[in-house]
């Protein structure tokens, strides 16, 4: 059975705090199980990050 993955790509202007997108990423984490995947940081310090998770399909077994 192969892994699939759901990705999720945000970018947070340079003006934010790292406190404050440290806190989102952390809820992001805790509430939707979002995990880290890859941070971009370009040369005018805007961040790009993308979030993966992993897709579980069900099926019933009765």
């Amino acid at each position: 059975m192969s892994s699939v993955w759901e990705f999720r790509e945000m970018s947070f202007y340079r003006d934010a705090k790292r406190s404050d997108v440290k806190n989102y990423l952390t809820s992001m984490a805790e509430i939707e199980r979002w995990e880290l995947d890859r941070i971009h940081i370009s040369q005018d310090g805007q961040r790009s990050i993308r979030l993966r998770r992993k897709i579980y399909h069900l099926q019933r077994t009765a």
